[in-house]
């Protein structure tokens, strides 16, 4: 029998795990730019002329990213700055840099901040963090409609055979191409409505990007995101309680999916977290 006390506790301290998912040394307020490289040489540093830009506390210079034919490699300056380093070994040398579309990224730390490359629609940029970043401090309240178990659904799952395959738009104009394993079907007022997942690589949980009729009021006007457990039996849970913001609500610095056509709703969805306002707002 469904616990109402229980799902609202569960749904509570999802929340919690949530704001520290948020503000945790590598979560998305410790980003401080997106720097999308061109092929040829791009100076990484805290210097104003570096085309990335590290925050002030980092060196001067700390290598130059060399671009060519979509192949990455950090050369360090002579001497290196002390402490650079590639997944945790010293650089003394040029450094290969992997992209996310190879799985884990080559990560490189100098003193409080951590740099790595992402790939988005063929474009490769350079994401900056800095575990010290202010903005991690000052993450305000994030409101929500009330919990409601109204908005969770016992859905039906209807796999593609074979999984089809999306093109998926982000705020910052790229296109990828993701894996739609089937939809997510719930009933509200008589009416069935569906939703298309991905199956995001190394991830077990599908992954919807959505909109509804709140979206640009109440809620943020590029949707939000609920995952659903893999289904078992055909079917799974949708629960809209757990909607969330996408990160480029707090951070200009994301490159977040947009919901594709099928995933709009036409109905207003009171459910998840409503259009954060930071205090400076």
């Amino acid at each position: 029998m469904f616990d109402a006390a229980a799902h609202a506790a569960e749904i509570e301290a999802w929340r919690r795990r949530r704001r520290g998912r948020l503000i945790g040394d590598d979560g998305w307020l410790s980003l401080t730019g997106l720097f999308w490289l061109a092929d040829g040489p791009s100076a990484v540093g805290a210097a104003p002329d570096a085309a990335i830009r590290l925050p002030p506390s980092g060196p001067a210079r700390a290598g130059t990213i060399l671009l060519s034919k979509g192949r990455a490699v950090l050369a360090p300056p002579d001497p290196a700055p002390p402490g650079l380093s590639a997944d945790g070994r010293p650089v003394e040398g040029p450094v290969e840099l992997r992209t996310d579309a190879d799985g884990e990224p080559t990560t490189v730390a100098i003193r409080s901040i951590r740099f790595h490359l992402l790939e988005r629609g063929g474009r490769i940029a350079v994401r900056v963090r800095d575990r010290d970043n202010p903005a991690r401090s000052r993450l305000g309240a994030i409101l929500s409609f009330p919990i409601d178990p109204a908005w969770r659904f016992e859905a039906r799952f209807e796999p593609y055979d074979p999984p089809r395959r999306m093109p998926v738009t982000s705020v910052v104009g790229t296109v990828e191409e993701e894996t739609v394993p089937g939809a997510v079907a719930f009933e509200l007022a008589g009416h069935v409505y569906r939703l298309e997942p991905v199956l995001e690589r190394g991830e077990t949980d599908y992954w919807i990007v959505f909109g509804d009729a709140t979206n640009g009021a109440e809620t943020y006007g590029g949707g939000r995101f609920v995952y659903v457990s893999p289904p078992a039996g055909g079917r799974t849970v949708l629960d809209f309680n757990r909607a969330y913001n996408p990160p480029c609500v707090f951070t200009p610095y994301s490159t977040c999916p947009l919901p594709a056509p099928r995933n709009r709703l036409p109905i207003r969805v009171e459910a998840g977290e409503k259009l954060y306002r930071s205090t400076s707002d």
